[in-house]
């Protein structure tokens, strides 16, 4: 059973980090280490970590000197992590237990570097609000088109890809690490069934819509390096994505 090292940016999480931690230890595949980055919290999620790591060492936490953003957090963590799988999940969210079991085994099975699943929608006091559905198949033009992955559901394989890291926006950022990965792989599947839970939280860094405009133009031009004309083409693309999404 290979080690998955579970990469998880911390701040202001007090109030749903117990939920996330407790997903993770009723895994039904429990071989993993869960890598926490602190991002200079001024809550009380640190201690709520500290006493979850002192009962269990495979929950490990690292403080960041200063606040530097959920890319760095979780570059940081990818750094340190030693699993031969990379798996992410946010501090305000959950997994089903047997995510991580059905997850490597299909990657395992399917022979992919990269994979996905569906996941489920609920508010910030834990009532359902919808599912996102995965498509089955994936390629570098689609994602372009929209980001069709959940952050929560990605697991990548560091043997076949090694350690790749998140580019450093403060928004986008795992967009910018899925468009990395497929140009590397070119394709991949996703698994239709919902394995995580994630939360919609009213002020989160991803909840301003217009706000993200920037950031994918950041993405698709420096960092993609598109040019000026399919980095707003696809800017484009993305905003109507989002808002027929909103109305299915």
């Amino acid at each position: 059973m290979e080690l998955v090292s579970i990469i998880t940016p911390s701040y202001n999480s007090e109030l749903f980090i117990s939920q996330t931690i407790e997903s993770v230890l009723s895994q039904t595949y429990q071989n993993w280490e869960m890598i926490i980055v602190d991002d200079v919290s001024p809550d009380k999620s640190n201690d709520i970590v500290e006493e979850y790591s002192q009962r269990d060492s495979r929950i490990k936490l690292i403080r960041l000197e200063k606040n530097s953003g959920p890319a760095i957090a979780r570059n940081t963590a990818i750094e340190t992590a030693q699993g031969r799988y990379i798996a992410f999940l946010d501090a305000d969210d959950v997994w089903l237990p047997e995510k991580l079991q059905k997850q490597i085994a299909f990657m395992q099975e399917k022979h992919l570097d990269f994979t996905y699943c569906s996941y489920v929608l609920i508010d910030e006091i834990g009532n359902h609000c919808g599912q996102t559905l995965a498509p089955e198949k994936l390629n570098y033009t689609a994602m372009l088109s929209s980001n069709k992955i959940g952050c929560l559901t990605a697991i990548y394989d560091t043997k076949k890809l090694g350690k790749i890291y998140m580019p450093d926006i403060l928004k986008r950022q795992d967009y910018g690490l899925w468009l990395k990965i497929f140009k590397i792989i070119g394709t991949t599947q996703g698994l239709l069934e919902p394995l995580a839970v994630y939360r919609i939280r009213k002020n989160s860094v991803s909840s301003n819509k217009l706000a993200l405009v920037k950031y994918h133009y950041i993405l698709f031009r420096e960092h993609e390096k598109l040019s000026i004309f399919k980095s707003f083409y696809y800017v484009g693309v993305n905003i109507m994505s989002k808002f027929l999404q909103k109305r299915l």
